[in-house]
């Protein structure tokens, strides 16, 4: 029970690679939980197929706590850099999310959550933010949702996954989503690919992803069309 919560912390998190965090489990008054932390570094931070620190690297963490009931809660950083925002220049240098949730396994194979997530930016006023985040998983499938709680504005992204496990432990994984901006901003979709592999302790992942963006939309929306072009990603992780 508590290793599927684990795996629906995830699903909340952006951290690619948080489904590798090995949890700790201890009992209570209250019941029993897990806890569960991850430290990543990555060639690049993306979201939902854009780069967030221009192409460099990215030193990312976690911290989740499930409780056997299917609660949870969690928290996780990265650094990003200000010009990976709308209008540029908006002082932006580190991103800290937070999270709560439910999460609900019916079988083996079939899953749901929901979760509220904060994405806050200490460093920049004005862009802190919240999504509702229901999502739900099917012998491999994943369909999410995110709604942005705005006041009159409510952007949303939707997404289908698929992971699937290869001879060797290897994992392959893939998913599309489509950003729908509101507000007059430009919608677009994304994808991506990867694979990924446990060895001597540590997680790895290789990951391609790529938008519909034209270069001309994102050089007018960052002043760099390379925030929007093709990449590929290799992350390693450990966990605590």
């Amino acid at each position: 029970m508590l290793k599927k919560l684990t795996l629906a912390v995830c699903a909340a998190s952006t951290l690619a690679f948080s489904g590798l965090a090995v949890s700790e489990p201890f009992k209570s008054p209250i019941g029993e939980f897990d806890v569960s932390m991850t430290a990543t570094l990555a060639s690049d931070y993306i979201w939902r197929g854009q780069s967030q620190t221009a192409g460099h690297g990215a030193i990312q963490g976690s911290l989740d706590v499930a409780h056997e009931s299917g609660l949870y809660a969690g928290i996780w950083a990265s650094n990003v850099d200000d010009l990976a925002f709308p209008g540029n220049k908006s002082g932006a240098d580190i991103e800290v999310d937070y999270y709560i949730g439910y999460g609900h396994s019916f079988t083996d194979d079939i899953s749901a959550d929901i979760s509220l997530a904060k994405y806050t930016y200490p460093e920049a006023n004005g862009w802190n933010g919240y999504e509702v985040i229901p999502t739900i998983s099917a012998y491999g499938f994943t369909l999410g949702y995110k709604y942005g709680v705005e006041t009159g504005v409510h952007p949303s992204y939707t997404w289908v996954a698929y992971e699937y496990e290869l001879p060797y432990e290897i994992g392959i994984s893939a998913s599309y989503g489509l950003t729908d901006q509101k507000a007059g901003g430009k919608d677009y979709n994304d994808w991506s690919v990867g694979l990924s592999k446990t060895f001597v302790g540590l997680g790895f992942s290789l990951t391609y992803t790529d938008t519909n963006i034209s270069g001309e939309t994102c050089e007018a929306t960052y002043g760099d069309s390379d925030y929007c072009d093709s990449n590929v990603t290799l992350a390693v992780s450990k966990s605590f």
